[in-house]
C-alpha cells in the first residue's frame, strides 16, 4: 500500500480531473466518488497487497465517461472513461507503469460492461462502486435514476411481482430483486460480500414496507 503522503498529494487532482467532466448526475457526483473511495479504503484494510494508488486513482475515474442507463453506449461507457483516463493521467505525470492496472480497474467496475476483473485492484474498485447501489444510499440512487427516466414508483396493485414477472424498465420497486439482490453473490472479495449483504438486507426490508403501505396494509 502507497504511504499516506503519496495518496494525499494525488487526492485533489484526480478529485479536480473528475469533476472536470462536468456531469450533472447525482447519483454519479462527487460525492459518490468519495463514498467509492471510502469503501475501497475498508477493503484495502483486508488486502494490503494492493496498490492502493491504482485503487484511488479508479475510484475517482471510474465515471470519468457516464452515460444515462437508457444510452445506447452505455456498456461501452466504462471503456471509453478508461481511455480517457489513461491519457489525462499521463497528462498530469500519473506514474506509467501503473496506467495499465487503472485502465483495467476502470473497465471492470461496469455492470453492463462485463469485464471481468483480473486485478486484486479491479476487484475491489467494482465491489466498492456495487456497495454503493445498496444500503440506504442505494435506494436514495435507484428512484433518482428513475425519476430521471420517468419510471414509476412500483406495479399499481403488484408491487411485489407475485403474480408477473419483475420490470425495472417499468416499475422501479422491481429494480430491487432484477439487478440489486443479485450484487452480494457477484462481489469479488469475502470483505465486499460481507457489506453487500448487511446492506441488502436493509433494502429488502424496505421493499417489503413500501408494499405494505403502497397497497394500505400498514399502519
Amino acid at each position: 500500500m502507497q504511504s499516506a503522503p503519496e495518496l494525499a498529494a494525488w487526492r485533489p487532482r484526480l478529485a479536480a480531473l473528475a469533476a472536470s467532466s462536468g456531469d450533472d448526475d447525482g447519483a454519479h457526483d462527487a460525492s459518490h466518488l468519495e463514498r467509492v473511495w471510502r469503501s475501497a479504503q475498508a477493503l484495502l484494510e483486508h488486502h494490503p497487497e494492493a496498490d492502493a494508488l491504482v485503487v484511488l486513482a479508479a475510484c475517482y475515474l471510474h465515471d470519468l465517461v457516464n452515460l444515462p442507463k437508457d444510452h445506447p453506449e452505455r456498456a461501452r461507457a466504462s471503456i471509453m472513461a478508461a481511455r480517457l483516463a489513461r491519457s489525462e493521467l499521463a497528462r498530469l505525470g500519473f506514474p506509467a507503469d501503473r496506467l495499465d492496472d487503472v485502465a483495467h480497474a476502470i473497465e471492470a467496475h461496469s455492470f453492463s460492461a462485463a469485464v471481468l476483473p483480473r486485478t486484486v485492484e479491479a476487484k475491489i474498485v467494482q465491489d466498492a462502486d456495487r456497495l454503493d447501489a445498496l444500503g440506504a444510499v442505494g435506494l436514495a440512487r435507484m428512484f433518482y435514476i428513475s425519476g430521471r427516466l420517468g419510471r414509476a414508483l412500483a406495479h399499481p396493485t403488484d408491487p411485489l411481482a407475485l403474480g408477473r414477472e419483475n420490470d425495472d424498465g417499468a416499475w422501479t420497486l422491481d429494480h430491487i430483486m432484477v439487478k440489486l439482490a443479485r450484487l452480494p453473490g457477484m462481489m469479488q472479495l469475502e470483505a465486499g460480500r460481507a457489506l453487500a449483504e448487511a446492506r441488502l438486507a436493509r433494502l429488502l426490508a424496505f421493499r417489503e414496507e413500501f408494499a405494505a403501505e403502497w397497497l394500505g396494509q400498514a399502519a
